[in-house]
């Protein structure tokens, strides 16, 4: 491999501009971290005396079709309330298909470097698809662990004739059996809320998808770099199949620099759920789309799989008027959703900075 690896621009041709991922530095016999991947010191994550999450247990999602509906409804807006995490099992998407789905992130992130890079966003034969590592490079003071292939859905033929062969099965099937879950959970919230979604208000808020894979090789020091940086997701809910590895942090204390982080610890067979801006802005701030941030490790690769549920781009979101009316106060001012996507993929990742595009006063 002929470059420098402290030198930025040499490494991020050979990463970003030629496609080999960090995944391409590790297979080059890499041992110690390059400097652009070093993070500043209040950036990283402590890996030793974690806090394991206990408001993160899961919560049985077929008991809502039962005398329990109340209880357990409650206990789904109630965390999306404070943490703007939770877990689910019994949840409609089998088991077996989300075995399946972490086998085909692993096949895809193992082909040669030339089959990935042939998705980067300036050379992919589709705009559906885009391979890509860290989050934005060319803005980030440090550099994300990180590489991932982005899956936008539009509809079943197009998904089958564009997205990469050896996840695209596996993940339509993934995105499919979802969004019966992700509308359910929508409309549980916002009916706690007492808004009524018909399928029009349904569609506004969750009618665009998106499935990420996501991979995170082993790292020679991961207690100087991130995975992923601290931010909140910019969507509705978003979906989050863990592979058991771990390393998924939220930040308990909204709103503070020195807030507590907690991990989210992996349950097999269960789905990660949380909140994201847009319905943080529709709630009126009711719900807390949850900022977190995703640490390394030195053992194996992991992996990740979450599905971005998200308004159209050419929605109006705001808070809805029926909560507006109840609260006194409008605390996001009505934006078009595209405008509000391209400030989140504007800037590298800064907690929840994202929001303020949207904020009333």
């Amino acid at each position: 491999m002929a470059m420098n690896l402290e030198d930025r621009n040499s490494l991020f041709n050979f990463v970003v501009e030629e496609g080999y991922g960090v995944k391409g530095l590790m297979d080059s016999g890499l041992s110690t971290v390059p400097q652009p991947y070093v993070q500043p010191p209040h950036e990283r994550i402590p890996i030793k005396n974690a806090h394991i999450c206990e408001a993160a247990r899961p919560i049985d999602l077929s008991l809502l079709d039962g005398p329990d509906h109340d209880r357990v409804a409650h206990q789904i807006a109630r965390a999306a309330e404070t943490l703007g995490f939770f877990q689910v099992v019994n949840h409609g998407v089998p088991v077996e298909l989300l075995e399946s789905l972490k086998a085909a992130a692993h096949e895809f992130f193992k082909q040669p470097p030339e089959k990935k890079a042939m998705y980067r966003k300036e050379v992919s034969p589709s705009r559906l698809v885009k391979y890509g590592t860290s989050f934005v490079p060319e803005k980030e003071e440090a550099l994300e662990w990180k590489d991932y292939v982005s899956m936008v859905y539009t509809n079943d033929d197009e998904a089958l004739q564009h997205w990469p062969h050896p996840c695209r099965d596996v993940a339509l099937e993934y995105l499919k059996t979802s969004m019966k879950m992700v509308k359910t959970i929508v409309g549980v919230l916002m009916g706690r809320l007492g808004v009524t979604l018909d399928e029009e208000r349904t569609e506004a808020l969750v009618g665009m998808t998106m499935v990420n894979m996501n991979y995170y090789p082993p790292c020679p020091k991961p207690e100087l770099t991130v995975g992923v940086g601290r931010h909140s997701d910019m969507g509705t809910l978003t979906v989050l199949l863990q592979d058991g590895i771990g390393g998924l942090y939220v930040k308990l204390d909204e709103g503070t620099d020195n807030g507590e982080w907690v991990e989210i610890p992996p349950v097999h067979g269960a789905l990660v759920i949380n909140v994201g801006d847009a319905l943080q802005i529709v709630s009126n701030g009711r719900y807390k789309s949850a900022e977190h941030r995703v640490r390394t490790t030195e053992t194996s690769a992991r992996v990740s799989v979450p599905i971005f549920t998200v308004p159209k781009p050419w929605e109006k979101i705001g808070p809805f008027p029926e909560i507006v009316k109840r609260d006194g106060v409008a605390r996001y001012k009505e934006v078009l959703f595209q405008d509000y996507m391209n400030n989140f993929f504007g800037q590298a990742h800064d907690g929840k900075k994202s929001l303020d595009f949207a904020r009333a006063f």
